[in-house]
């Protein structure tokens, strides 16, 4: 699990608690073997945003892992939890394991920089958790740490084919000719939530993707729950005049979307 702030609360099997007391078997297999699926919901001023859509995703990985779900209970326990938490909760965590537990944590935003510099990690997708959301992030996770040992922020996983997929936790997208790209779900990555909401506010097209088209590209950007757009500074030894303005436009855009969902903007004008 992640590391919670001492205000993080959590709902064990729908008992509310603090989370550090919150615990689980040690023989569970969510914990013994990585069996069990998640998902990282944001939080602003502590309302859900896209949770219907996080619910969905939810209900595919479990049928995906073969996982029983209880989807009901999943919604009402992020109701009670997050009405007892109240506002300055970051992210709504939810785990389910083998062992039968449901978990629910709040949890602050991970600290990121504005910029974030990239180092490629080769990386070999697991063909057969495509569709879940699994807590079998240990390859992730390394990622990341080789990438930070190497001087970088972030890892960026292409496989041993020389095709670009993802971070670790988040979608990557670039600019090349004033056209927003990012790689398609066919190449095994994950179907964020957020990345399809920048796809639908920017008009951003699926395309394959190579380290080669990131060092031609003019611009590159992340995307996830927790880092809505961040721009990317630099791929490896290649570096953009960051932030561009797409960049910066589909920012701003996803913002937009993100106020009006959740009620606290008015509509926008059709663009």
């Amino acid at each position: 699990m992640s590391p919670t702030g001492d205000h993080s609360l959590a709902s064990l099997d729908g008992e509310i608690m603090p989370a550090a007391e919150a615990t689980i078997p040690a023989t569970d297999e969510g914990l013994l073997r990585g069996d069990g699926i998640f998902e990282v919901i944001r939080l602003y001023d502590g309302r859900p945003f896209a949770l219907e859509e996080h619910l969905l995703r939810l209900q595919r990985s479990a049928a995906n892992l073969r996982l029983p779900l209880d989807l009901e209970a999943v919604r009402a326990d992020a109701n009670r939890l997050l009405a007892h938490a109240g506002a300055g909760h970051e992210l709504l965590r939810v785990v389910l394991t083998r062992g039968g537990r449901r978990l629910l944590l709040t949890e602050r935003l991970p600290p990121s920089p504005e910029r974030i510099r990239l180092a490629s990690v080769t990386y070999a997708p697991t063909r057969l958790l495509d569709g879940v959301k699994s807590l079998s992030y240990a390859a992730n996770m390394l990622a990341s740490r080789v990438a930070r040992e190497r001087g970088f922020d972030e890892a960026l996983l292409v496989t041993p084919h020389g095709r670009v997929l993802e971070a670790p936790t988040s979608s990557i997208f670039w600019v090349q000719g004033g056209e927003i790209l990012t790689p398609p779900l066919e190449d095994h990555i994950l179907a964020s939530i957020t990345r399809a909401h920048v796809i639908e506010v920017t008009g951003a097209r699926e395309r394959a993707c190579t380290l080669a088209d990131l060092e031609a590209a003019d611009e590159a950007f992340l995307a996830s729950t927790t880092r809505e757009v961040q721009t990317v500074a630099a791929v490896d030894e290649h570096e953009y005049d960051a932030p561009g303005p797409q960049t910066l436009a589909a920012a701003a855009a996803i913002r937009v979307r993100i106020e009006q969902l959740l009620g606290t903007a008015p509509v926008a004008p059709d663009r």
